[in-house]
């Protein structure tokens, strides 16, 4: 009788479901199963061995023969398809049981969910007790005829409009019961660690689906709008030499070595590419290529953060002939406020063209033909950072000028200014005053209590004290709460400051951004979910500022971006006179919403200036300065005026996608740790493959 079950179950088309009968061990009939199994060219790892109690002991296996095509997606179905018969394919959900005869089930795939009606008066008892026995998450096929779903139960979404009633079933491969989550439970999510270790687990939810989805229609739409521009792609190298460009690269060894004059053997290494930056110049310098790009992969050895990752993508493009200097105006076009006052504008135009058909095409929403321009000092001057977010005000004020002569005159002297951070009870100020009461700050900034009428408040300032003298008389700030809107009081933030900024925040910048994530958190401020996009332009060329390049820098400058952007041309008799904190860069960052999505600059073409940044400011040795003379022999071989960009591909799609981080927009990510759960990377190796690229460990 079980030899017998057995073969029925093979014959309808390689699923096993058997069920202990006539008191038959549980064994007994896993040895069968076995058997059963070796015939059919299948295996039966105890794993998928699923057993029940002593009298419905279910065990299956993996269909391993020939089965239909599926004819339709689980989302591509419609009310056009009813009464049609469909193949269909996916992950099982269950979805409840109605009745003895009849029950519910999902089925899923990358394009949707199809619900799936289970009748035994047409697919039979046996079907029925099939399906209701497969675990969840089992991969199976389904043979059926699509109907209206009543008109209530409709909805929204695809093939929300339809069910299939099933009448036919083959199991293709059963889940293991003991699964670490459910993808589909998205009410208990599972801790993200767990899901990056399972990562194809968790790629079957439907957010993450959806986002490889767009991520895929978003790089197709790029590539197409590009090559209408006249891009060509082009693939540059991934290994190439180390070279101080600003930031940690990661060595690859290689078994090729060095031989040193002590006959000794020295190993090699190639650096990671941490942007393809000197090879797409090359490619320009060349003449070969007018205008390139590629999606391209990089990596940096950096700390993880939410919105960054050891290897990325970048969307890389460099173009010829890139103009210098602010453009022209036509006689017959009309006058504009347009403050790009640098160069590159034809490759603002390009980003420009691919950031609005992205937004057309993914989010239905026109932008403006030309987005705002900010200079990185007023960026710094009215909101603190270099990345500004502009759906809120808030702005910060520069008090100098209605101080006191002593306090302006002796600040003037220290090349200092007073900022003030204002929450009021104008009404624009509302949603933030809640937030002002917990919201903490820097050591750099004072927080003061100003009650209505008062004005001799900025006399009890510590950082006024410091500033002047015990012997100077009390400040009254009547006209100073009238420009602040504090006469009916209110809070107020003071922070000192050097008057030109440097790095990409101030301390009222941070507090700025800390009131409206309080605000938010607190329910009393909405920020729109209107693309807001913003060029910052004319970022100071040089720093001191760069925590991250202090490394390499060792106290020298740095460049803020990096060392192979032009200076403005306003600006190249102070970079060659030595005032090099004054020198601004042809540097341009795209900003959306407070995030950077991308950044690029007007390259210098002339090996002279390039030679002079290397050696008088930046101050490379000659090792360093080797890394880049294939760079400036090619400049010194003719080559054209050039600059490029580059979008963060990841952070851009985090932003369409609605995440916090994009670790979610890429199918594969490492931790915040920059380790790899899945693939178990990185990982130590061993001393004999060590040896081989004549490495030790350390200590040996």
């Amino acid at each position: 009788m079980l030899k017998q079950t057995c073969t029925i179950a093979a014959r309808r088309g390689g699923n096993l479901v058997l069920w202990q009968r006539c008191g038959r061990s549980s064994e007994t009939i896993i040895h069968h199963a076995r058997r059963l199994s070796s015939s059919l060219h299948n295996t039966l790892p105890l794993d998928d061995v699923l057993t029940g109690g002593d009298r419905n002991i279910p065990v299956q296996i993996a269909h391993c023969a020939p089965f239909p095509r599926r004819t339709h997606t689980c989302g591509s179905l419609s009310l056009d398809d009813t009464d049609q018969k469909v193949v269909l394919q996916g992950w099982i959900i269950p979805k409840g049981k109605v009745s003895k005869k009849l029950s519910f089930f999902g089925l899923r795939d990358s394009h949707g969910t199809t619900q799936l009606v289970v009748d035994s008066r047409t697919c039979g008892s046996d079907i029925l007790a099939t399906m209701r026995a497969v675990s969840e998450e089992s991969t199976v096929l389904v043979e059926g005829i699509v109907r209206q779903r009543p008109e209530a139960q409709r909805r929204d979404v695809p093939a929300g409009s339809v069910e299939v009633l099933v009448t036919s079933f083959t199991l293709l491969n059963p889940a293991d019961r003991n699964m670490p989550f459910m993808p589909f439970d998205t009410q208990n999510l599972a801790n993200e660690d767990l899901r990056l270790r399972y990562r194809y687990l968790d790629l079957r939810r439907a957010e993450l689906t959806s986002n490889l989805k767009k991520r895929s229609d978003v790089a197709f739409l790029v590539r197409s709008t590009l090559h209408e521009q006249g891009f060509t792609e082009v693939e540059t190298p991934m290994l190439l030499n180390s070279s101080p460009e600003g930031a940690r690269e990661y060595l690859v060894p290689t078994r090729v070595r060095q031989t040193s004059s002590d006959s000794t053997s020295q190993p090699l290494f190639y650096a990671l590419s941490q942007s393809p930056q000197q090879p797409k110049q090359l490619l320009v310098a060349s003449g070969a290529v007018d205008r390139y790009f590629q999606l391209a992969r990089c990596f940096r050895d950096e700390d993880g953060r939410k919105d960054r990752q050891p290897e990325f993508t970048q969307v890389d493009l460099e173009m010829a002939w890139v103009s210098w200097g602010k453009q022209e105006a036509n006689r017959l076009e009309e006058p504009t406020a347009d403050t790009w006052r640098i160069g590159g504008h034809e490759v603002r135009d390009v980003v420009e063209t691919i950031i609005r058909k992205i937004w057309k095409k993914i989010e239905n929403v026109g932008l403006e033909n030309r987005f705002k321009v900010m200079t990185y000092n007023e960026a710094m001057a009215r909101y603190g950072s270099d990345k500004p977010d502009l759906r809120f005000g808030l702005e910060i004020h520069d008090i100098t000028p209605i101080l006191p002569l002593p306090l302006r005159s002796t600040l003037e002297a220290k090349g200092d200014i007073i900022e003030a951070l204002v929450v009021s009870k104008q009404p624009n100020h509302a949603p933030f005053v809640g937030a002002a009461s917990e919201t903490e700050h820097d050591k750099s900034v004072e927080r003061m209590q100003v009650a209505p009428g008062t004005s001799e408040w900025l006399s009890g300032s510590r950082i006024v004290q410091d500033l002047l003298s015990s012997t100077q008389p009390s400040i009254v700030t009547s006209e100073l709460n009238h420009s602040l809107g504090l006469t009916e009081g209110g809070v107020v933030w003071l922070a000192r400051r050097p008057r030109r900024p440097e790095g990409g925040w101030t301390g009222l910048g941070r507090l700025r951004l800390a009131l409206s994530e309080a605000a938010q958190r607190r329910g009393d401020l909405v920020l729109s979910n209107d693309p807001k996009f913003l060029w910052v332009t004319e970022f100071p060329l040089f720093t001191r500022a760069d925590e991250d390049k202090e490394f390499l820098a060792h106290g020298r400058w740095s460049s803020s971006h990096h060392p192979f952007t032009a200076p403005m041309y306003e600006d190249i008799e102070k970079m060659y006179s030595g005032t090099v904190e004054e020198v601004r860069g042809q540097h341009y960052d795209l900003v959306l919403n407070g995030v950077e999505v991308g950044g690029g600059s007007v390259r210098v073409h002339d090996a002279a200036m390039q030679e002079y940044i290397f050696s008088k400011v930046l101050q490379l040795d000659e090792k360093e300065k080797a890394s880049f003379n294939h760079l400036l022999h090619a400049l010194r071989c003719g080559a054209p005026p050039h600059g490029g960009f580059a979008f963060g591909f990841d952070r851009l799609m985090a932003i369409l996608c609605k995440t916090t981080s994009i670790r979610d927009v890429i199918a594969f990510p490492k931790t915040a740790g920059g380790t790899d759960l899945l693939f178990k990377s990185p990982s130590p190796s061993t001393a004999e493959v060590l040896a081989q690229y004549a490495l030790r460990p350390l200590g040996q």
